[in-house]
């Protein structure tokens, strides 16, 4: 196994359907944000609030369930609950999704908090198989600004130290502060286009096609 690709929520349900079968017969292990499951937990969160710890495993929760969803829609896809599942999947021959729960339940190797996320949990699972980590989102990276803002400019390389001033971007809060505990990186990319994702994992990010690709690649630095 090479790389673990977080599939963000927001690319649910069509798009994410759509890049995960063009990821197939690659040796990777695809993990599923929340998406507006996990919404839906921080809105009632806001408006009631709710233990810490209760907010974070129902929001895991979202993630197997869209993960089971979307194992459902591709043929060469199997919903896992383990990372010994996941590789004997790959030695299949095909794509594991892994519903997180009772892994991280067991582990439980974060704090409880909103600064955490499927983002963070990824980073936690691709550093667990020693593998790279590449965020699928909606947007193509990190911005100076917000991305609807105009003039707001990609960032294509960027510290995760200096990451840390940004607040919540389009990668949870959290993520910058494990990327340089861990001395790690990760690449973040729009999975609208499914060829962008391919050609990070195929080393093109490092390539002759590397400054025409839009990506963010965070350093743990």
């Amino acid at each position: 196994m090479e790389w673990v690709v977080k599939v963000g929520g927001s690319l649910f349900p069509n798009h994410a359907i759509k890049l995960v079968k063009s990821l197939v017969g690659k040796k990777i292990l695809i993990i599923c944000g929340g998406g507006s499951l996990a919404d839906h937990v921080r809105k009632f969160d806001k408006n009631i609030g709710f233990s810490e710890t209760a907010t974070h495993k129902s929001a895991i929760k979202c993630m197997d369930i869209l993960g089971i969803l979307l194992a459902d829609k591709i043929e060469d896809a199997v919903a896992v609950y383990s990372l010994e599942e996941a590789k004997n999947t790959i030695l299949e021959s095909k794509i594991p999704i892994l519903l997180p729960s009772h892994l991280l339940d067991l582990l439980d190797p974060l704090e409880h908090s909103w600064k955490v996320t499927s983002d963070s949990l990824s980073f936690y699972i691709s550093h667990l198989l020693e593998t790279k980590l590449l965020i699928a989102t909606n947007v193509d990276g990190i911005f100076t600004d917000q991305p609807s803002i105009s003039n707001a400019k990609l960032i294509r390389n960027i510290s995760a130290k200096k990451l840390l001033s940004f607040g919540e971007t389009s990668i949870d809060e959290a993520l910058p502060q494990l990327l340089l505990k861990y001395e790690s990186n990760c690449h973040i990319v729009n999975g609208k286009y499914p060829k962008r994702a391919i050609s990070i994992i195929n080393g093109e990010s490092v390539g002759k096609n590397r400054n025409t690709l839009k990506y963010t690649f965070i350093r743990g630095d």
